[in-house]
């Protein structure tokens, strides 16, 4: 029920979010028509989120005569897992990365990239997608599918607003006094991406870590995912993924470069912290500070999620 009532809140926000800029833009009858409107993209994310995602990074399906040891792989994860076999995805980029959508096991997909199967031996790719299968038998694929296209819609409504600003626009119903104008506009303009951010860092990052967790067993050893997460950690490093930051969540690992302005609010757990939780270990104690420091506001977004969900 958790990810249910999570999917539910994020598909309210979304609504929400969508009929406030409705009010800002033409007071009472823009909040008639944008509630119009959040209704068909709710049901279009619903249906329709796996399916953008995968076009935008050009994936292609493919097959166990395309790649049988993927595809085999692929397979008994799924039979360990108890899970119906997941279509797979190849993406055409270099950056070693992977992620899964659909919105339940029914429909679920997997895809990874090119260059992931080029960068890692049999143990480490089948922890990868151990991970992976374990996001799709947790049941957490939907609500980050959805967050994804959530994300963006309100990048883009951001932006619109942004020009309606510049242009003098700004819905005012002088009745009600529905419209705030193009301050209203200004402030949803900055207000809108960070709530995008918010809610992404507080769904992701608790998923991770159980992610991790639930690979390792169905791999029975957690060792090929703990050190796929090391290959992955150095390689996108060195060749960061072409990503769109609204769908950077999905990955297994951030596939943003340290130096892009969207790393900064991370969807990710530090990866030393991931591998040591895999390995049983402690991790020392600069790491522990490093860490700490790095997502005390974020790991209060993230608890309160987690209450809101039990």
């Amino acid at each position: 029920m958790g990810n249910w009532f999570k999917t539910t809140l994020l598909l309210g926000a979304m609504t929400v979010l969508i009929v406030w800029i409705g009010n800002l833009f033409g007071g009472r009858q823009g909040m008639v028509l944008a509630f119009v409107l959040a209704m068909g993209m709710n049901f279009f994310s619903y249906w329709y989120s796996d399916k953008i995602v995968l076009k935008m990074y050009r994936a292609k399906e493919v097959g166990p005569q395309d790649f049988p040891k993927l595809y085999e792989a692929v397979r008994q994860l799924s039979q360990s897992a108890g899970l119906p076999m997941p279509r797979v995805y190849i993406i055409p980029e270099e950056s070693p990365n992977a992620f899964a959508t659909g919105r339940n096991p029914e429909h679920a997909v997997v895809a990874v990239t090119e260059g992931l199967l080029r960068t890692m031996n049999d143990e480490e790719a089948t922890g990868v997608l151990a991970h992976e299968m374990a996001h799709v038998k947790n049941r957490d694929i939907l609500i980050g599918s959805i967050a994804a296209t959530m994300a963006g819609a309100i990048m883009i409504l951001a932006t619109m607003a942004r020009w309606t600003a510049f242009f003098g626009g700004g819905g005012q119903d002088d009745e009600g006094g529905g419209g705030f104008g193009i301050i209203g506009l200004i402030v949803m303009s900055i207000l809108a991406p960070i709530a995008a951010m918010l809610i992404q860092m507080a769904i992701s990052r608790s998923r991770e870590y159980q992610a991790d967790a639930t690979g390792a067993r169905l791999m029975g050893n957690p060792e090929g995912l703990a050190d796929a997460l090391e290959k992955l950690g150095a390689a996108t490093r060195r060749l960061p993924l072409k990503a769109n930051p609204p769908t950077a969540h999905m990955f297994i690992v951030n596939p943003l470069s340290a130096g892009n302005m969207m790393s900064l609010f991370s969807t990710h757990p530090p990866l030393k912290e991931r591998i040591a939780r895999l390995r049983g270990t402690k991790t020392d104690f600069s790491l522990e500070k490093e860490t700490e420091t790095e997502d005390r506001g974020r790991k209060e977004a993230e608890a309160f999620w987690n209450h809101l969900s039990k």
